[in-house]
């Protein structure tokens, strides 16, 4: 959470109270899809170089890229709308290329801007 003194701390949304609801249920979304298809592009990886399994399927890697690439537009939308400093939401957007962190971002981010704006 932002201590109460810092800029974020007192920045306010640049839009009503329910576009930035929905801003934040969109970025949600596509942290946790982006997560599971993470998840499935490394069952792919360790099947292909790690169990040189013939012929494991090569789309689950493409099917991520385009997840993650709409991922990054939500988060990108969510953090003007929240006015999130530029460190802060690059951080946010690299959390969706390791597995498992971005969900656990998303929890963290989601709590802290609902207390914020209450949401």
């Amino acid at each position: 959470m932002s201590a109460p003194d810092t800029p974020e701390a007192h920045a306010q949304p640049i839009v009503p109270v329910e576009k930035l609801r929905t801003a934040l249920n969109g970025y949600r979304v596509m942290a946790w899809t982006t997560g599971i298809w993470l998840i499935a592009l490394c069952y792919e990886m360790v099947m292909k170089y790690i169990v040189k399994v013939d012929n494991p399927p090569s789309w689950i890697g493409v099917v991520h890229g385009w997840v993650y690439f709409i991922y990054l537009l939500f988060t990108a939308n969510l953090a003007v709308k929240v006015r999130w400093p530029i460190a802060k939401t690059i951080g946010v957007l690299l959390a969706g290329t390791i597995p498992l962190l971005g969900i656990i971002v998303e929890q963290v981010q989601t709590r802290d801007l609902k207390a914020r704006f209450n949401l």
